[in-house]
Formats: structure tokens, sequence, C-alpha cells
């Protein structure tokens, strides 16, 4: 029977790569081959071989060099990448073996800040290691739920109104102390403090959506039958309070700024100061069979500053 045409997919190896490279350099089939260790026809073989199979020409031989042409040229810059990846892919493998995942998922929610989360992702990426780091952007029950799913794999910033349940470690983060804020021209700014909740029934709120994707999601500082406009993130929640689009509290630490130049003002209200506890989970893992990306952002977290610095913000931690 006759055999099968090979595939571009069978000729294109590492190998053939590396020989086609060769040629570029050498300049000439005959110098290529004794780089290479082969017989001129034997070379140019392979290399006929290879070009039936893609059906194109990927060295001009009208002169006495052998120049490429630009489908060779073209060849030879995948082919480089290629092989580039086929290198870091051997590397991950071989640390990987060691002891690091495969990938790292965190899942991160928006009261975190982003300044010291993006410090901490920097410091971990120059140990160069084989992990892939993903971020994921949770609110309130959704940042456990992203865990308890096995969608994450460490989640920062769980609401301890949320229990973590069994499999799953945790630890406080922290608290974050919630203020009352309203833009300047807000009508709220004019009434007299503190703020009833009747009065402020009255007015539009500004909510961050809970992420969770199955069950009810946590409500925070909403009154019965209020107004709402419901925004995915803290920062879009600031940025439609600073709008005047709706009024509510907000993290002191990101809130601050704002009241300290105008663009937003603190009131002061009947009900009890608002202060979240937050914390931080992972699954349940012998310490022995702990992944070394798991390690390491929990060592880092067992430092106060770090915690600090992740609800109120890297200039707090260094006050």
């Amino acid at each position: 029977m006759p055999q099968n045409r090979p595939t571009p997919r069978d000729l294109l190896t590492p190998d053939a790569l590396a020989m086609l490279q060769a040629i570029a350099d050498a300049g000439s089939f005959a110098a290529a081959a004794r780089a290479c260790g082969l017989v001129p026809s034997a070379l140019t073989y392979r290399v006929r071989r290879i070009e039936d199979a893609l059906d194109v020409l990927l060295f001009d031989r009208s002169s006495r060099q052998a120049r490429l042409t630009e489908a060779g040229r073209e060849l030879l810059r995948e082919g480089g990448r290629l092989l580039a990846e086929i290198d870091a892919i051997a590397n991950r493998v071989r640390r990987v073996a060691t002891g690091w995942e495969a990938s790292f998922t965190l899942a991160v929610d928006s009261i975190i800040n982003r300044t010291t989360l993006l410090e901490l992702c920097q410091d971990f990426l120059a140990l160069d290691p084989p992990t892939r780091l993903r971020l994921r952007d949770e609110t309130l029950s959704g940042t456990l739920e992203a865990l308890s799913s096995g969608q994450a794999d460490l989640a920062l910033g769980v609401v301890t109104e949320s229990p973590v349940g069994p499999g799953f470690q945790s630890q406080p983060l922290g608290s974050q102390r919630f203020i009352f804020v309203v833009a300047p021209h807000h009508p709220l700014a004019r009434e007299t403090e503190p703020l009833s909740d009747a009065t402020i029934h009255r007015h539009r709120a500004v909510a961050v959506a809970d992420s969770v994707r199955h069950g009810d999601g946590l409500t925070v500082g909403l009154l019965g039958g209020q107004d709402v406009f419901t925004v995915a993130s803290m920062p879009a929640k600031l940025e439609a309070q600073l709008r005047g689009l709706g009024v509510g509290f907000l993290p002191e630490c990101l809130a601050r700024p704002y009241v300290d130049t105008g663009r937003l003002v603190a009131l002061r209200v009947e009900r009890d100061e608002r202060r979240i506890h937050v914390s931080y989970a992972w699954r349940k893992t012998p310490a022995n069979r702990m992944g070394k990306a798991l390690v390491w952002w929990l060592e880092r977290l067992g430092q106060p500053l770090t915690r600090q610095a992740l609800l109120d913000g890297p200039a707090a931690s260094r006050s």
C-alpha cells in the first residue's frame, strides 16, 4: 500500500527547524551539511521534503548561495518562537516537579488595596516561579465562593459573615472602618447631622453587587425599599458617589483623600459606626503537601504590615 504523504507536523520537528536555521546562517547547503554532520544530498533531501509538505520554496537556489525566501524567513521567525516555547515548557515542567503549582489563582475582594496587591504580585513574580499567577475580582460572598468552588486557591478579603466551612482554613486579615460620604453638590450635604435613616432613605444609594454565582448574596448597609444604583466594584462605587449618583458608606482609607480635598463630604449618621472584619482563606492542606506558591503567599500574609497595607494601602503600613 502506498504510504501517506508526510504532513508539515510530521516534518517540522525541532531538529528540522535547527537544520533550516543552520542553512540560513551558513549561506549554503554544503557548509550547513558539514556543520550538521550530514552529506549535502541528505540535507537537500530533507529540505525538499519540508518544502513539498508546505508546498512552498524556503530557499532561493538561483545563485551559489542559499538565500531564504520570504516564506522561509517567516518559517524561521515562527520556528524560533516555537523552539523558545518548547524550552520554556521544559524548564517549567522541571521546576513544577520541585513543588511549585502549575497555576495559582487569588480571589480578591474589591475592598483589597490594588496597589499593595500588585506589589505583592511583583515580589512573587520576581522569584521567576514556574507558576502562572491569576487574579479574580470578586465582591462579598463571591470571594469565598470562588475558593469553595475550586476556582481559586486563596481568597483575600472574605467577609467574616461568610463562614468558611469545613475543608478550609482562614486567618483574620483585619477590619475596615466605613464612613458615610456624599458629593458636596448632593442634597444630603446640606442636611442637619447626624442623618437619620429616614432622611437617608429618601436618596438613592450606591451599592457594590455581590459576585456570588449561586444562592443569595450579602447586602451591607442598605435600607429596605431604598432606591439603589448597583455597580461592580468598590472603585466604581467611589466614582459614582463622586459624581453624585448616590450616597453610601465607603472604606475610610479609600474615601479619606477625597474628603480631605473637598471632593466628598463625610457626614455623621445616627446608626452605629460600620466596621467590616475580613479574613483570608485557603483549602486545608497538610504542610508537607502545600505548594510553594501557597506557602509564599501565606508567609507574606503572616506579616502584620502586609495585612494592614492590603486594607489601608501601602502608605498606611509605613506610617
